[in-house]
């Protein structure tokens, strides 16, 4: 299977637990991803956390993609930001709007000084230059967007700003990416949308985030996690499965790009490309 694979981390708590993300870095480098996301804190110390995750994924030989959120802060604070995502070397960068300090169902309020939406930042961006962007995708429809027509909207004008390729939230259902795939097609959109595969190590948490991003789950998925414990084999077994299932029948329609949502859980992540046949490459001595 010719597959081109992305991986998203997020920043340790601690500076202790750099090693362990440069650990399951280094073993995700062995399928040879396109890049690696690290995720941000817009804060004070989380973004020190996000630029320190950033510096130990670098190390390891990655292309990284750091993340970049709207919400909460001034324009002068994301331009800092950029600056240094330049200085670190970071050739990619994921621009979000985030959500409120509420969560998901609160109101979005912009930053008084700060990017109006998620395509005023790509514009900045791209008037920078140097900086492949990707932006957010959602196959069933943003929880705060009234209408799909209103949701392609949005991306389009990302799209319009610069914006290189989307990568989607999460689904388990793969007829609500493949109907979304076709109307970003009828509506004139034409950059890649990336299905964002997210391996389930723990269907409890994993069903409640979902339900909070609106994103729906099958029954026959949750009949195949009812009474498994989180982290057990059987749960870590059926995960792959499911994930590696979901990937494959994305690609026998076409898709040519993944990026999975390993929560820093490298085993899983690793499992799920064995099933698919992604095979360790083979560094030279």
């Amino acid at each position: 299977m010719t597959l081109s694979i992305s991986f998203e981390v997020f920043p340790p708590k601690s500076v202790d637990g750099l090693e362990g993300l440069r650990s399951t870095v280094s073993r995700l480098n062995d399928v040879g991803p396109a890049f690696v996301s690290v995720t941000y804190g817009a804060g004070g110390s989380d973004r020190e956390r996000s630029f320190a995750a950033i510096d130990a994924v670098r190390s390891e030989g990655f292309d990284v993609a750091g993340h970049l959120t709207c919400v909460g802060q001034a324009r002068s604070e994301i331009d800092v930001v950029i600056d240094r995502y330049a200085a670190l070397g970071v050739s990619r960068i994921v621009a979000l709007r985030g959500d409120p300090p509420g969560g998901v169902d609160a109101q979005y309020e912009a930053h008084p000084s700060g990017y109006r939406s998620t395509a005023d930042l790509v514009h900045t961006i791209k008037q920078r230059g140097g900086f492949d962007i990707s932006v957010s995708a959602y196959p069933e429809r943003h929880p705060q967007s009234p209408t799909d027509h209103h949701d392609l909207n949005v991306l389009a004008e990302k799209v319009a700003a610069g914006a290189d390729r989307a990568m989607t939230q999460m689904f388990f259902d793969n007829s609500h990416y493949l109907r979304y795939r076709d109307r970003v097609g009828a509506y004139g959109i034409d950059i890649p949308i990336v299905p964002g595969i997210f391996p389930i190590h723990s269907f409890p948490t994993v069903a409640r985030f979902a339900d909070r991003c609106g994103a729906s789950i099958p029954s026959r998925i949750a009949t195949r996690f009812a009474g498994l414990d989180d982290d057990s084999a059987a749960t870590h077994e059926i995960a792959t499965e499911v994930a590696a299932a979901q990937i494959a029948e994305l690609a026998a329609h076409g898709v040519e790009e993944v990026h999975i949502y390993t929560l820093n859980r490298a085993d899983l992540a690793l499992a799920v490309c064995a099933q698919l046949g992604i095979a360790p490459r083979v560094v030279a001595a």
